[in-house]
């Protein structure tokens, strides 16, 4: 049925042309490669072909009368030297790098290991069992269809950023219908898209959906991998997210998001994949290029380099690795209309070899791909490796995710003392940190809560963490968590507990959506999700991490957020073109901020360095004309704070906008106006924000 003849080597995966598909797989070491095709439930072996040529390391072939929806793998031949980093093993069938679908589960199996397992020696025996059964084929897909739409994308100064996980979002939401719940077809429904605008979010940032497995220690425990970042193949989405749509479906959910002006960012993770160490399984890259396509140990190549903590380390510094990543990220782009990236552990992708290099291949290939270099890029700026925290050191382009601004704010609001000063960079956007690499403000992504770590209710009700429930005896997770109970560990029916935990949940939202850089709210804060204090929620796909869209607790929490965002949205004092900086203005005689003490003045150099003192204001907004000034007044202290307004302040009243000691954070009228020389009394454990009634206008 099927005729082979030699195909060409630049069209990497399976290229169907209308006629045939043309097969090609990077696999430099490998002395021959198999093409093996299946029937349609992908369980029998109907055709073994030998690709014929090998051009540049590129093995390659064209299978004519071939048609979309083939399913296929490959098995790779060469030799079996783990010493020289050489794991080849025909008798393991290999997932295609660049498969754009892939079908059927993987199950779990000893046959998928390259070894014999129960010989995990320096040099155990090579397995000679099939693994074909217990692996997803890949999928021939047909050409997709380039589509045009109408795009509004929000300038990284005005974007909100709300990180979510595409099940977990939708699963027990009632307004949506039931058959499509948890998948990529829920993401786009009217009701979850309204949900969105609502609370003014800008831009999704999908948790991994790029195709994962759920690992063997997990699924040993009845778990499953919720997370995603054990990543199968950089192609494919996927599939455990599928309607009955397929992949249509997620293209239509990006779709009504671009409709209603909400961009959709990607978790990826290119920094190591699902087939671990040297005693992993082998699924793909490791059976067709172990010593090409990851990071070997200099010393001893039998063993993997990891600096990700997971067992192997992607191979980004060699030029066809780095190709399966550039050309992963654009498929994203042009396929999916995927916007922008946040990329897990990204330090590990810009080592060269093993030392981080902000020149390196991997950052200098986006800074110049004509279609990347449009997308939001944000890394995670650390790793486990070496040297590997690297906060404020990418280059210009890309933003970061700030654990500095995390720690500042939460220790804060905790009442930690000596926190001014970390506050203060915070606030301000972290010039400190940023401006040397001659990037903005908004290069600082800012978050008090993110997936990895408590939610925003569990940061105020758990002292510890809960983890219980992964089956590690709580050894897993952090135990930096910089949180309070307020006397009571986890749920309560004390009002006053309950007044207190809502009071700081506002207290750290506001300092989140008030603070210069681009906040990032977490899937379910704004309706006080809570993961019963399990802060490494990884392996929880259940009603643990699902979003509960029943009545919340705290029914003032999504209110206020709304107000925060529309609030931020109308004045550009906390959407900066560049860093505040405390100096004076030539062109308005003023400040662009002023950091204030309670005493009614400037603060000194003995305010910012007093470990006990705990309140503090921040006016700012006065470079930008026409617009309002504001006056962030932030009390940690467990006392009320008489909060005086210096006597040269501009003339004019400040009128109350927020108030958090109030139940629904907002002022109310008993709060009187207050002018230069005047006082506020805030509350314990409270946040006040003014607004002065007059606009600024220069001259």
């Amino acid at each position: 049925m099927f005729r082979l003849d030699d195909g060409v080597p630049s069209l990497l995966g399976a290229t169907f042309d209308g006629e045939g598909v043309n097969f090609a797989v990077f696999a430099e070491h490998a002395s021959g490669i198999d093409l093996c095709v299946y029937d349609a439930g992908g369980r029998h072996e109907i055709a073994t072909f030998a690709l014929p040529r090998q051009t540049e390391g590129v093995w390659h072939g064209y299978l004519h009368e071939a048609q979309p929806g083939l399913l296929y793998g490959y098995r790779a031949y060469g030799p079996y030297e783990p010493a020289a980093g050489h794991r080849y093993n025909p008798s393991k069938l290999l997932i295609d790098p660049y498969a754009r679908q892939l079908s059927g589960p993987l199950v779990w199996n000893d046959a998928l290991y390259g070894y014999v397992v129960g010989s995990e020696g320096a040099d155990p025996p090579r397995s000679r069992t099939d693994s074909a059964p217990f692996l997803p084929k890949s999928v021939v897909e047909a050409p997709f269809a380039m589509w045009q739409e109408p795009r509004r994308k929000a300038h990284w100064r005005d974007s909100v950023i709300y990180e979510a996980h595409v099940k977990g979002f939708t699963a027990l939401n009632p307004d949506v219908p039931k058959p499509i719940r948890g998948t990529y077809d829920a993401l786009g429904h009217p009701a979850v898209v309204a949900h969105l605008q609502k609370i003014g979010v800008t831009a999704v940032e999908l948790l991994p959906i790029q195709s994962f497995v759920d690992d063997h220690f997990l699924v040993r425990k009845g778990l499953r991998n919720y997370w995603g970042y054990s990543t199968l193949n950089y192609f494919t989405p996927e599939p455990r997210y599928l309607a009955g749509t397929g992949n249509a479906g997620l293209r239509a959910a990006i779709t009504n998001l671009h409709a209603a002006g909400i961009e959709v960012i990607l978790d990826v993770v290119y920094n190591h994949t699902a087939e671990g160490n040297e005693f992993g399984p082998t699924l793909s890259f490791k059976g067709l290029d172990n010593a090409v396509y990851y990071k070997l140990a200099p010393e001893n190549r039998r063993y993997y380099w990891d600096a990700t903590g997971t067992g192997n380390t992607l191979n980004v510094s060699h030029p066809q690795v780095l190709r399966l990543v550039m050309d992963s990220l654009r498929y994203w782009v042009e396929a999916y209309h995927i916007d922008g990236f946040r990329f897990d552990l990204a330090p590990a992708l810009a080592r060269q070899p093993y030392d981080f290099e902000d020149d390196g291949g991997f950052l200098a290939a986006i800074g110049q791909d004509p279609v990347l270099r449009h997308t939001k890029l944000i890394a995670e700026p650390w790793d486990l490796g070496h040297d590997g925290y690297r906060v404020g050191q990418f280059p210009r382009g890309w933003s970061e995710w700030n654990d500095q601004f995390r720690d500042a704010v939460r220790g804060f609001w905790r009442g930690d003392g000596g926190r001014l000063p970390a506050l203060a960079q915070a606030m301000t956007g972290s010039r400190e940190v940023f401006e040397p690499s001659g990037r903005h403000p908004w290069s600082t992504v800012n978050f008090v809560t993110s997936h990895d770590g408590f939610t925003l209710n569990d940061l105020v009700s758990y002292q510890d963490k809960h983890n219980y429930r992964n089956g590690e005896h709580n050894r897993d997770g952090h135990s930096h968590n910089l949180s309070m109970n307020f006397g009571v560990e986890g749920p309560t029916d004390d009002a006053l507990v309950k007044l207190a935990r809502s009071r700081q949940r506002k207290n750290l939202l506001a300092t989140l959506f008030l603070s210069v850089g681009t906040p990032m709210l977490l899937m379910g804060d704004e309706r006080g999700h809570t993961q019963d204090g399990n802060n490494n929620a990884y392996c929880q796909d259940n009603d643990t991490s699902w979003l509960d869209w029943g009545a919340p607790e705290d029914a003032t929490l999504m209110p206020f957020v709304e107000m925060l965002t529309e609030l931020r949205r109308r004045n550009t004092a906390f959407r900066r073109f560049r860093f505040l900086e405390g100096r004076q203005r030539a062109e308005t005689g003023l400040a662009d901020v002023y950091w204030l003490a309670p005493e009614g003045r400037l603060m000194n150099d003995e305010d910012w360095w007093d470990h006990d003192r705990r309140t503090i204001g921040c006016q700012l907004g006065n470079d930008n004309h026409g617009e309002s000034r504001f006056l962030l007044i932030l009390n940690a202290d467990d006392r009320e704070s008489l909060f005086t307004l210096p006597l040269d302040f501009p003339s004019g009243e400040w009128h109350a906008v927020i108030d958090t000691a109030m139940v629904d954070g907002l002022a109310t009228d008993s709060h009187l106006p207050v002018g230069p020389g005047g006082n506020r009394l805030v509350a314990a454990q409270s946040l006040v924000l003014l607004r002065h009634t007059a606009q600024f206008l220069p001259g």
